[in-house]
């Protein structure tokens, strides 16, 4: 039983989430996820919160997932550029 709130993919680095969205337009990254799909791309460190996040979903609701984090991350890269406005 978790003791806290889900975290989702919050500890999940950019750049893996960027190379699964990348493999996931390739076709090669086949849903619903599964703990083997993951491990095969060499996700493993972070399956608990992929799984926690994406299981179940299919390829389209993946696809939908990541590309809301990925932007709402580089929206709050660019805040944090100086000269930004």
């Amino acid at each position: 039983m978790s003791s806290g709130f889900a975290r989702g993919l919050a500890d999940v680095p950019t750049e893996q989430l960027k190379g699964m969205f990348r493999s996931l337009v390739k076709g090669d990254l086949n849903c619903p996820l599964t703990a083997w799909e993951i491990a095969r791309h060499g996700y493993q460190s972070w399956q608990a919160e992929i799984l926690e996040a994406l299981r179940g979903l299919p390829t389209e609701g993946v696809r939908a997932v990541l590309v809301a984090v990925l932007a709402e991350r580089r929206a709050a890269e660019e805040r944090k550029e100086p000269g930004r406005g």
